[in-house]
């Protein structure tokens, strides 16, 4: 499904990944973990076609698609999501309205018809008790007051209604409690069929707990140094990131305002 070739990708004159290599077949569950500007987000960022990254060198395909030479909405429609780090606030924007007008932008721009306002509220509703939400924050403007959990639920129930065959969770377990981790971990585990694959971005082994991937990539300093199994990430837990095999894991120089 996501084949990524030797991607190095800098903002402005630093580099931030030097050539990561990484495919993810249909069907399957991979998590990244890395230490704290190692590059992470950067790789999230990219494959959604977000700003201010620059690739310099390298491929992505998603299902035999360039996606690096497709818009970002091109990406979303062909079945690529972001779930966010950090999930903004839109002020002013109705939560059901931002979910819906989504759904059918893409709809649209695959030829398929429109979901109408009933089918809809039953969508909602039905994926809406999958991640505990309260009925009320969807009255609310796009994450409006939503504490740290509930902005998290809300990204993992615009995954739900919209289905993507990819899911890129960028660190979606961060700050969460340990039911609203439950919570997390069950929506993707609900997306996880023949057809559909995952790229979980997480510092912590503990999202693995519930959610087992069928393989474990270690990013360091803009490179994937190590993969392997569920077991890898329990090692990174037990041992931490200071030594893998005798390789020194250090994180790059941060550029002021970046999101790595």
């Amino acid at each position: 499904m996501l084949r990524i070739d030797g991607l190095h990708v800098s903002i402005g004159d630093s580099e931030i990944l030097h050539g990561i290599s990484l495919e993810v077949p249909d069907g399957e569950i991979h998590a990244v973990m890395g230490p704290n500007g190692s590059g992470k987000s950067t790789l999230a960022h990219v494959l959604a076609g977000g700003e201010p990254y620059q690739v310099a060198a390298g491929s992505v395909l998603f299902d035999d698609l360039d996606l690096l030479s497709m818009t970002p909405e091109e990406r979303a429609a062909a079945g690529v999501f972001l779930g966010f780090q950090h999930p903004v606030e839109i002020p002013g924007v109705p939560t059901m309205y931002f979910l819906r007008t989504a759904l059918n932008a893409q709809r649209r721009a695959r030829g398929e018809q429109e979901v109408g306002p009933v089918e809809f509220l039953a969508l909602v509703e039905d994926k809406r008790r999958l991640v505990e939400m309260e009925r009320a924050l969807l009255d609310r403007p796009v994450n409006d007051g939503f504490s740290g959990g509930e902005r998290k639920r809300h990204e993992i129930l615009q995954m739900l209604i919209l289905e993507p065959r990819l899911a890129v969770l960028d660190e979606t377990d961060s700050g969460l409690d340990i039911d609203a981790l439950r919570v997390v971990a069950a929506g993707v585990s609900t997306m996880r069929g023949p057809d559909r694959s995952a790229l979980l971005i997480t510092h912590h082994q503990r999202l693995l707990d519930h959610l087992v991937p069928d393989r474990v990539h270690v990013l360091a300093g803009g490179r994937i140094i190590r993969s392997g199994g569920p077991d890898l990430a329990v090692e990174l837990e037990a041992h931490g990131y200071a030594t893998l095999d005798g390789t020194i894991v250090e994180a790059l120089p941060v550029p002021a305002g970046t999101v790595r």
